[in-house]
């Protein structure tokens, strides 16, 4: 099992910009079927589907890349070297928001996670979130549409 996560948190930044892109065509997509002049309705379940990939898969990609740039490449004093941190340092790690930072004596910090990670990470699971619980509400009001139409 921990060999599947570091495979998947090592491929996420790359494959994820893939499904993003595939996720922002098929909603263009949607969106252009919809056709000019057409009123605007609330989505379907599949669309909110597509969503919830595209937030997911950004959110999971930048939290690789978070996670790549200071946990596990390289060794501390690599990592902290890279940066340009001089002298004898200490490194600490925080999982979320992804944090890696190199302190020294003096108390100096150096992040090495860059500053776009965390709040890509965090939109990203909010429109997730948002995403799943409109498609399961509109399941829901289909649901009991159904039933009333039923009798």
């Amino acid at each position: 099992m921990a060999t599947f996560v570091v495979l998947v948190l090592m491929l996420a930044p790359f494959v994820a910009p893939f499904v993003v892109l595939g996720a922002v065509v098929a909603l263009v997509g949607r969106i252009r079927r919809r056709g000019p002049g057409a009123p605007w309705h609330v989505p379907y379940v599949r669309a909110w589907a597509v969503v919830a990939v595209l937030a997911g898969a950004a959110a999971l990609g930048a939290y690789a890349w978070g996670v790549m740039s200071g946990f596990y490449i390289l060794d501390p004093d690599q990592m902290c070297a890279a940066k340009g941190v001089a002298g004898d340092r200490v490194v600490t790690r925080m999982t979320l928001p992804v944090s890696a930072r190199c302190v020294t004596e003096a108390g100096e910090g150096t992040e090495l996670v860059p500053g776009w990670v965390n709040p890509v990470v965090d939109a990203g699971l909010v429109l997730l979130l948002l995403a799943v619980g409109a498609g399961a509400g509109q399941i829901a009001d289909r649901a009991v549409a159904r039933r009333f139409r039923a009798r």
